[in-house]
C-alpha cells in the first residue's frame, strides 16, 4: 500500500471495468477510500472485492451518470457515509462509431447524455460537498485524444470528448476565481485496451463487423509502437488526483504513446 491519496475520498464513475477500474484499484492502492459507481453491478462488486482483498477500502454504488436524481443520491450517500468528497474521476463514458451519415439523432443524444451530460452533472454536484472540507479537491474528466483531433467514424464521439476538453477548463477557471482550491483537469487516453472498443468501427477495415486489432493499430499509429492499458491511465489520474499536481488546474494531460503528435 502507497500514500499518495492517503485519507482522501474518491468517486469513480464507470468504475466496474476498463480505465475506471484502473483508476479504483489505483487510487485505493494509494490510500484513498473509493466509491465505486457503475451500471454494472457484478463488475462492480467484483472491483470491491478485489480492492479489499489487496488490503484497500471500497466501495459500489449503482449509478446512472445521466440521471441529475441518481447524482444527488450518490453525493448525498458520498456526505452521509464519509462528510467529504476529495477526488472526482469522471470516467464513464461510450464510445458510438460509425458514419455521421448513418447516425440517428437517438444514438448522437445517448452518447452526448453518457459522455459529456453525466461529466457536467458530476461537476456540477461534487463541488459543493468538495468546498465543505475547506481542502479542495481534485476533478478529473476523462476525454480521448478524440478529444484532440479530428477522427473518420467518430464525429459523434469526438464532439462529446472535445466538449469534455473546454468544459474542463472552463470549469478550472471558476473554481480558481472562486478560490475554492478545487483543480479540474482532463485526461486524453490513446490507444487504450479496454471494453469500448467493441462498439467502435475498425478504423482500418470499417466494413468488418469485428472490434479492431488494437496492436495492428498501434502499431500503425502509434509513434512508441503498442498500446497502452487502463493502470497507464490510472497512473497519470493518481498524480492529478494527489498533492503532487496541486499547481495544476485546466490543464490536459495526453497519455497516448505519441499518438496525437503524429
Amino acid at each position: 500500500m502507497g500514500g499518495r491519496v492517503q485519507g482522501k475520498v474518491a468517486l469513480v464513475t464507470g468504475g466496474a471495468s476498463g480505465i475506471g477500474r484502473g483508476c479504483a484499484e489505483k487510487l485505493a492502492a494509494e490510500g484513498a477510500v473509493v466509491v465505486v459507481t457503475d451500471l454494472q453491478d457484478e463488475k462492480g462488486a467484483e472491483v470491491v472485492a478485489v480492492i479489499g482483498k489487496a488490503g484497500g477500502k471500497a466501495e459500489y454504488l449503482r449509478h446512472d451518470v445521466t440521471d441529475e436524481a441518481a447524482w444527488e443520491q450518490v453525493v448525498g450517500e458520498v456526505k452521509t457515509r464519509h462528510g467529504r468528497l476529495d477526488i472526482l474521476v469522471n470516467n464513464a463514458g461510450i464510445g458510438l462509431g460509425g458514419s455521421i451519415l448513418d447516425m440517428t439523432l437517438a444514438d448522437w443524444r445517448k452518447q452526448t447524455a453518457v459522455n459529456l451530460d453525466g461529466v457536467f452533472l458530476g461537476v456540477k454536484h461534487a463541488i459543493p460537498l468538495m468546498r465543505v472540507s475547506g481542502d479542495g479537491g481534485s476533478i478529473i474528466n476523462m476525454s480521448s485524444v478524440a478529444g484532440l483531433k479530428g477522427a473518420p467514424m467518430l464525429a459523434g464521439y469526438c464532439a462529446t470528448k472535445g466538449g469534455v476538453r473546454l468544459f474542463t477548463k472552463a470549469v478550472a477557471m471558476e473554481c480558481a476565481n472562486a478560490k475554492d482550491g478545487v483543480r479540474v483537469n482532463s485526461v486524453h487516453p490513446g490507444i487504450i485496451e479496454t471494453p469500448i472498443w467493441l462498439s467502435i468501427v475498425n478504423p482500418l477495415n470499417p466494413g468488418a463487423n469485428a472490434p479492431p486489432d488494437l496492436d495492428a493499430m498501434s502499431s500503425m499509429a502509434v509513434p512508441l509502437g503498442v498500446k497502452g492499458f487502463p493502470e497507464d491511465i490510472a497512473n497519470g489520474v493518481l498524480w492529478l488526483a494527489s498533492e503532487e499536481s496541486r499547481y495544476v488546474t485546466g490543464a490536459e494531460l495526453v497519455i497516448d504513446g505519441g499518438l496525437s503528435v503524429r
